[in-house]
């Protein structure tokens, strides 16, 4: 097989099998993303006249039924291409011979992955964006279901203030929103075309029109110079992760509550059996394994981002090979939060609440107490504070 880099010399299997690693399986998702940006690289090449326009017909079909073709699972990256880029030229010149072959001129594949990844991560974005929102119009539900159900506030895991599951509900909604507005600001670093940086020098010697593939790619300006290009290499993939991370972490906090509320101990919250497994040797065991788990993704998602991070650290200008192994933590964190995400909004709607066992501490409406005083009798706050402290300790 040609690559796009071949020189006539062989490769050995070990080294393929090692420099390309999970590219060809991971880059099996970029496949419709490569494909749109060739499509606009190649229609600025004729707008340039450096590609007619009968190849141009011929390129552009072609590629867009190779991505209907591998959607419908026809045809799938081999080891042997190493990546997408090498997989849509082989099936592309295959099919067309020579006008394939002219699709490559102005660009390399350091700029073809970032334009397919920033495409992707433009989907990918809105699509976790939509579903944190669906997660936090699940705590609005389940606020609104248990309007009347009362439940204390905790500070240091005791009881401290009266508080209720629409309000304890409504503070995950609210952070959920705001998870959602990160992950939206992540397209700032996302929405800039890198085609036409090439292998990060530019293309010396063509008329290529960057602005031309940004305006058909729909990003909002042309990243420049190009020598910047490679170095924001990791930077919007991170802030996602970052993102992501402190989403599974709410989400991880809401689980740990309904953990510790649906213990006999506390029976505030019952976990239907659907949500939970059973124990391989206690008979009377229900475990509740989905919020568990919701629980311990933050971890995986952390250790994503810090995988991604110390990719790029110290590595010098330019493009680095060490560059193609932050796909694995981007993709595997935008598919934990996705999974994630899909199945918190039917827990939720699966939780009941026990108001019978709920029972608030009498000393929890000492603050309450405290700032009566203060109102109704105008004494300073620390005064008020000690007569309640007083009270309480008879």
């Amino acid at each position: 097989m040609t690559r796009l880099w071949d020189k006539g010399m062989p490769l050995d299997a070990q080294v393929l099998g090692y420099s390309a690693g999970e590219d060809f399986a991971l880059d099996e998702r970029l496949v419709p993303y490569d494909a749109r940006a060739s499509v606009a690289h190649a229609e600025m090449l004729h707008a340039q006249q450096l590609l007619g326009a009968d190849d141009l017909a011929r390129v552009r079909a072609t590629l867009n039924t190779l991505a209907t073709e591998h959607a419908r699972g026809a045809w799938h990256i081999e080891l042997a291409d190493e990546d997408v880029h090498t997989a849509l030229e082989r099936h592309l010149t295959a099919r067309l011979g020579e006008a394939g072959a002219r699709i490559h001129l102005g660009r390399s594949r350091n700029d073809q992955v970032l334009a397919a990844i920033r495409l992707y991560l433009r989907d990918s974005v809105a699509a976790l964006a939509g579903a944190a929102l669906r997660v936090a119009t699940a705590f609005d539900e389940l606020a609104l279901r248990e309007s009347g159900t009362a439940l204390p506030g905790y500070t240091h895991m005791q009881q401290a203030m009266p508080s209720s599951v629409p309000l304890w509900a409504g503070g995950f909604a609210a952070e959920i929103r705001d998870d959602a507005a990160g992950l939206a600001a992540v397209l700032r670093r996302s929405e800039r075309n890198p085609l036409g940086s090439a292998a990060g020098y530019g293309t010396p010697g063509l008329p290529i029109d960057r602005d031309a593939t940004a305006a058909a790619l729909g990003f909002a300006s042309v990243h420049q110079p190009v020598t910047a290009v490679q170095l924001s290499r990791g930077k919007a993939e991170a802030q996602l992760l970052f993102e992501i991370t402190l989403l599974l972490q709410d989400l991880g906090r809401f689980a740990a509550d309904v953990l510790l509320f649906a213990t006999q101990e506390f029976g505030f919250v019952t976990v239907p059996d659907a949500f939970t497994t059973g124990s391989s040797i206690m008979p009377q065991k229900r475990n509740p394994d989905v919020f568990e788990l919701i629980r311990g993704r933050s971890a995986t998602a952390q250790a994503c981002l810090l995988e991604a991070l110390s990719v790029c650290a110290k590595l010098p200008s330019g493009y680095q090979r060490d560059l193609q192994l932050i796909k694995f933590p981007l993709f595997r964190g935008i598919d934990l939060a996705t999974a994630t995400l899909a199945i918190v909004p039917p827990a939720i709607a699966a939780l009941r609440f026990n108001r019978a066992a709920i029972r608030l501490d009498p000393a929890i409406h000492a603050a309450e107490e405290a700032n009566r005083l203060v109102l109704t009798e105008g004494i300073p706050f620390r005064e008020a504070y000690q007569r309640v402290a007083a009270k309480l300790k008879k």
